[in-house]
């Protein structure tokens, strides 16, 4: 894009900061937010991994820091976090996509919601809530401080529409939901109109923990991925760089004014009522 309109999708210059960014869907938006002129840290469990995208990024001319760091673990956060600060000085966005299910806290075959262990959902919660909210704490402070930044959270179409058997997550991301509207609110009203946090909920993306449960060894749909498929409206499953566009968005500042919302990226799941 070129002129007046490039300059307000553009997010040359910003620092940023991408939990889970190991992963497929962190590690697209991570890239996406490198190629809108970002320098991203890649925050994951491993280190390995992280170098991997940080390199990646490097190739394709963009900027990148490698920051290997649990997103329950707050000693390392802000470790991170002052790691990034020495480093570029600045941090103007985060995103939350660090998150995940725990098999454990789901009602399949036999099982009864009666018989749910409690340390399954414990985990669950810890990694999509808290992983969430500690973040939010550790770099959302450097933003309160100067009046200005951006938080993106990663919720689920299991926190609209609680899918069979995913109970911990759905409730999990719910709660993810909830967090976003109450800390657009609490960050807007007491540091200012230039903090803004939002959340995109993905649709049906092919990642590293569900791919088993939608897609069989020969390519072909599972009895869940059929059903999936057949509620959304799009007849397909996403592609990670699908979000980076919407991502993007909400980071601008063509999104200036927009905090507290939860956008579908879903291929019209959501919108659908299967007849």
């Amino acid at each position: 894009m070129d002129g007046a309109l490039g300059d307000l999708f553009s997010l040359k210059g910003a620092a940023a900061v991408v939990t889970g960014a190991t992963g497929v869907l962190g590690g697209a938006m991570a890239r996406g937010l490198a190629g809108a002129g970002a320098k991203v840290g890649i925050l994951g469990r491993r280190a390995g991994r992280a170098e991997e995208v940080v390199s990646g990024i490097e190739k394709s001319g963009g900027e990148a820091l490698a920051l290997p760091a649990d997103v329950l673990d707050r000693g390392e956060l802000e470790a991170a976090r002052e790691t990034v600060i020495g480093r570029w000085g600045r941090l103007d966005l985060l995103v939350n996509a660090a998150g995940g299910n725990v098999p454990e806290a789901t009602v399949s075959g036999d099982a009864e919601i009666f018989d749910l262990p409690e340390d399954a959902l414990r985990r669950v919660f810890e990694l999509n809530m808290l992983g969430t909210v500690l973040p939010s704490q550790v770099f959302g402070e450097v933003m309160a401080r100067e009046g200005e930044g951006c938080i993106v959270n990663v919720s689920s179409m299991a926190a609209q529409k609680p899918l069979s058997g995913v109970i911990g997550y759905s409730a999990a991301k719910a709660a993810v939901e909830n967090f976003t509207r109450w800390m657009a609110a609490e960050l807007s009203r007491k540091y200012g109109a230039g903090l803004r946090v939002n959340a995109v909920a993905p649709g049906f993306f092919l990642g590293e923990q569900n791919r088993a449960m939608l897609v069989n060894e020969d390519g072909s749909l599972t009895e869940r991925g059929r059903k999936i498929i057949e509620h959304t409206p799009a007849g397909r499953f996403g592609e990670p760089e699908e979000l980076v566009g919407t991502l993007i968005w909400l980071c601008s500042p063509a999104a200036r004014f927009v905090t507290g919302v939860v956008v579908p990226v879903d291929g019209g799941f959501s919108a659908f009522g299967g007849i």
